[in-house]
């Protein structure tokens, strides 16, 4: 899937314009949680319908590069909402020891999705 991250990824818009113009059922979008730095629930719920990947985000220890708040609950209802089947995968960018930040983030994950 085309991931929402830099350049015409960096909006919503900007994938949907991409994954639209191509209009091939071989791409769909890869919908990152923590790539989004404004408005970003909004932008989740424009590519909901359209995601094939979640790719979540944690940032336990803060974060590397930066940190977001992410309330993994509402994000979980956004995609809900469409009745997303897909899957759900975790990508660690914090600075605790991932040897207990990654077992806390997928905790976190099964609480909100399940």
């Amino acid at each position: 899937g085309l991931e929402n991250h830099w350049g015409l990824g960096r909006t919503a818009e900007g994938v949907l314009r991409i994954v639209d113009e191509i209009n091939s059922p071989w791409l769909q979008v890869t919908a990152d949680t923590g790539n989004f730095l404004e408005d970003q629930y909004r932008q989740l719920e424009l590519l909901a319908p359209k995601t094939f990947l979640v790719q979540t985000k944690t940032y336990y220890g803060g974060g590397k590069w930066y940190t977001l708040e992410i309330d993994y609950e509402k994000v979980a209802e956004i995609f809900q909402k469409v009745n997303y089947r897909g899957y759900i995968s975790l990508e660690f960018e914090g600075n605790e020891d991932p040897r207990t930040a990654v077992p806390q983030s997928l905790e976190l994950l099964r609480n909100a999705f399940s």
